[in-house]
């Protein structure tokens, strides 16, 4: 199994793109998403934000404000690391698990959807192509505008706290343009992932990690016979 990195700018589309992958039936493993259960009430995460950041930045069903974490943490790079401390481990190891699972099951690759990929360069080396999803400045600020309810001031605080889109764009792999309607993304989305599927490095991988762990586990079984 290989894995493949998928990214781009905070409003660029990246999760629309990773929806047309999961038509396609790819497996892909949400950053985001995973983000958000790690820090239901009760987990420790959870616990670590409100003993860091207070009361303030709960709601009160005990779940985060969202909004006002926001404003502190966009607005202050000591507490967004202060943030990123308490989640990220937890973030990435339910990822890894996640990568575990779908290894077990035969997943000939994996697209792991990061928005932050260059930024922390969490997994990057372990990538075999990085994905980019591009557009438009403008678009970019009048898309995240629009999904978060933002003024203009507060959507650019939100995309200048990110590595700039086109320096991704750069020393990505492969660039998917989102600039246009959506059956143009799709199809330059379906190309990419078609190619992938012709590859056949995941044998290799598979070939690689059976040569690494089979004589583990026949000293094992021979320990147990």
């Amino acid at each position: 199994m290989f894995i493949i990195g998928l990214t781009g700018g905070i409003a660029s589309g990246k999760s629309t793109v990773a929806g047309m992958m999961r038509d396609c039936d790819c497996t892909v493993i949400d950053a985001d998403r995973i983000a958000r259960e790690v820090v239901e009430p009760g987990k420790p995460a959870h616990q670590k934000i409100v003993a860091s950041f207070g009361q303030s930045v709960l709601l009160p069903s005990g779940e985060l404000n969202r909004p006002a974490l926001g404003e502190i943490i966009f607005s202050d790079e000591s507490k967004r690391k202060l943030l990123n401390k308490c989640t990220h481990p937890y973030i990435h190891r339910q990822m890894i698990y996640q990568l575990l699972c779908s290894f077990i099951r035969g997943h000939p690759f994996v697209v792991m959807e990061l928005p932050l990929l260059y930024e922390t360069g969490a997994f990057l080396k372990y990538f075999h192509k990085v994905i980019v999803v591009n557009c438009t400045h403008s678009q970019e600020v009048e898309r995240l505008m629009l999904r978060n309810s933002l003024t203009e001031e507060q959507a650019l605080a939100r995309i200048d706290v990110q590595m700039l889109l086109e320096e991704k764009c750069r020393r990505a792999d492969i660039v998917i343009s989102n600039v246009g309607d959506r059956d143009q993304t799709r199809q330059q989305t379906v190309a990419i992932v078609t190619a992938l599927r012709r590859s056949w490095r995941h044998v290799a991988m598979r070939l690689l990690a059976l040569s690494v762990f089979a004589p583990l586990l026949f000293s094992v079984y021979w320990a147990l016979s």
